[in-house]
């Protein structure tokens, strides 16, 4: 095979894996746009949250993330991308924050624990199996159980030449070896037992998202992607956006084809940008305003029906490894056989998992007309882009002129959508700028929002209403019970919860189990002024993406366990840390000398559900908050 794509690029040949077809085509595919129909994104979202018992989790995260230049500190040794420390924490422990979001949403809805199982896809390039299976041990699964995470490894590829197609020999009869795309996915799942692991879960379908994508779970996004698939028994849904021209990424397109019998196939599928030129797609620029300019980007945000993806994986033929595409635009440096340094012009065969797609195009005698997406067994879904993908891929060197793809431009995104949010709950923040204002300087802010205060914006909307937040600010909570109301940030306000979403306790198996709801920390502030000098922004040691600042001032508030915090109608300036301890109930109150602290227990039944709560109630396709005061 690779030998066969070696000299279809050098013959500069048309053909492609469309070619047994006699008519091809490509339209832009339309879609639900969860901007545009706001009322159907709300309900298909409120769908898969409802359908979360049906669901299982995919993350193909066996990837090398070369471009990252990712080191142990310690030992020198390289690391996978799931390790970056981002915003505080690995990537692969924010995916897991993000789902238990989801399912925190779920419990305080329908009062039910429901735990999803994780299929998690890794391999063995850089230890990259052996580091997530260390970090999952570290935290003790996150409070999930052992038994809810399926790891398999993903087999590596040789890599050729790109002038003959010869191997790259690092020893003797040892070839180099990359990791062969994401497309291994389904045959490897199937070969593995993991669909039948799934079905033993009674999963139905699952959400597929990559590590380095920091925003997938962004809103409603994920959910309405998953509510349209279980809903309306779809086998294949894409999240997508605008595409940025000239970016390293793929783009969706509705395919219709008529093969030599006479009959017209349609679906939706991606087509990668390295093959771009064998397709006889052009990228879209300010003079060639084409139709190409409108194919959205593939994201790799997927939402996939198990027994349908299982019947392609499962096949004996090349069809269980979608898209096999050979990409020679990188160089590959290895050390060879002789322990000599090199780089060769090479590839390896790539088979990507979103082409799984072409399998499930639908048949008709007659050529279609327009609209005929809402009868396909593939769908997309459309949201603004910096709500569905920005990635962490790249390391940003000092003559980089563009954050794209960073960890500091996809930090740019996630402080424009904390901006979008609480701008809309009347809260005053100040605006972030064009990139370029940022490439090598600060931010405006940082705010960092737990995704269990939503994580749909309209319910952190009910959470978070009017004040300020200042210019230079600095804004971390990490508690789901939480209310803000007329507070204004000028400084850096800190509060972390033991027990943000419920508290663990230890099954028969002597394993830390998380049960939602129960024993949160609780936060609440109205009509209070934070002054403080906060973060030093001059401070040559702050890399912000790592959340690694260095603080002049800040107002910090801990909760051990089940502790509740509160102050109203008072001014905190200067340096303070309010530690509560747990079962105990701390409340700031304004006297004439400043501010007293006033501490009492929690009384034994209200232990459990706190001295108040947020209640959940469905109301059509919204949930409404309402504040139960005990």
């Amino acid at each position: 095979m690779a030998l066969e794509l070696l000299s279809v690029s050098k013959s500069k040949d048309s053909k492609h894996r469309h070619s047994k077809d006699k008519f091809v085509d490509f339209h832009v595919p339309t879609g639900l746009n969860l901007l545009e129909d706001t009322e159907y994104a709300s309900q298909a979202a409120m769908w898969g949250i409802e359908g979360l018992p049906e669901l299982g989790e995919i993350y193909p995260i066996g990837g090398a993330g070369d471009r990252l230049g990712l080191v142990d500190s310690d030992t020198g040794d390289s690391l996978p991308a799931a390790l970056l420390p981002y915003c505080g924490r690995s990537l692969l422990e924010g995916l897991m924050r993000d789902l238990q979001a989801r399912e925190f949403l779920h419990f305080k809805i329908f009062g039910k624990q429901c735990i999803t199982p994780v299929a998690v896809m890794t391999s063995s390039v850089k230890n990259n199996h052996e580091h997530i299976v260390a970090i999952c041990e570290r935290l003790e699964w996150f409070g999930r159980g052992r038994e809810n995470f399926r790891l398999f490894e993903q087999p590596l590829v040789p890599v050729v030449n790109a002038e003959d197609g010869k191997w790259l020999i690092s020893e003797s009869l040892l070839p180099v070896g990359k990791p062969g795309g994401h497309g291994a996915i389904w045959k490897l799942a199937c070969d593995r037992g993991v669909f039948e692991w799934l079905y033993c879960h009674g999963r139905k379908g699952a959400t597929v998202r990559q590590v380095s994508n920091v925003v997938a779970a962004t809103d409603l996004t994920l959910m309405a992607l998953a509510g349209i698939g279980l809903r309306h028994n779809k086998k294949l849904g894409f999240a997508s956006c605008e595409r940025r021209p000239g970016a390293t990424e793929g783009v969706n397109v509705l395919i219709e084809k008529q093969n030599f019998d006479g009959l017209w196939e349609y679906g939706i599928t991606c087509i990668e940008y390295t093959e771009f030129e064998k397709y006889g797609i052009s990228e879209p620029t300010a003079t060639n305003d084409s139709l190409q300019a409108s194919y959205p980007a593939n994201t790799n945000i997927l939402y996939v029906d198990l027994q349908a993806a299982q019947e392609v994986g499962s096949r004996k033929n090349a069809s269980c490894l979608p898209g096999i595409v050979l990409n020679l635009k990188k160089a590959v440096s290895y050390v060879d056989h002789l322990g000599f340094e090199c780089s060769a012009a090479g590839g390896r065969l790539e088979c990507t998992m979103q082409n799984i797609a072409d399998n499930f195009m639908n048949t008709y005698s007659y050529r279609c007309s327009k609209g005929i997406e809402s009868k396909l067994d593939t769908f997309i879904v459309y949201n603004e882009r910096k709500k569905v993908t920005s990635s962490a891929k790249r390391k940003l060197k000092s003559e980089d002129r563009s954050l794209h793809q960073t960890p500091e431009g996809s930090l740019l995104d996630i402080m424009r959508n904390a901006h979008d949010l609480l701008s809309s709950c009347s809260i005053e923040v100040p605006e972030v700028k064009d990139n370029n204002e940022y490439l090598h300087s600060g931010l405006p802010f940082i705010i960092f929002l737990h995704p269990a205060l939503g994580p749909f914006w309209d319910i952190i909307k009910q959470k978070f209403i009017g004040g300020s937040i200042s210019k230079g600010s600095e804004l971390q909570i990490e508690v789901a019970e939480f209310l803000w109301q007329d507070v204004e940030l000028d400084g850096s306000l800190i509060i972390l919860a033991d027990n943000i979403m419920g508290s663990t306790k230890r099954n028969t198996d002597g394993e830390q189990i998380l049960h939602y709801g129960a024993r949160c920390g609780r936060c609440k502030l109205q009509n209070v002024k934070i002054v403080n000098e906060g973060i030093s922004w001059d401070s040559p040691i702050n890399v912000y993406w790592k959340h690694h600042v260095e603080r002049s001032e800040s107002l910090k508030i801990i909760l051990h366990g089940n502790a509740e915090f509160e102050a109203k109608d008072i001014l905190l300036k200067g340096n303070h840390m309010f530690e509560v301890p747990d079962g105990h109930r701390m409340c700031i109150i304004q006297d004439e000398a400043g501010f007293v602290v006033k501490l009492d227990p929690i009384s034994k039944e209200m232990m459990d559900s706190g001295t108040w709560y947020w209640e959940y109630t469905v109301d059509g396709a919204h949930v409404k908050l309402n504040m139960v005061d005990l």
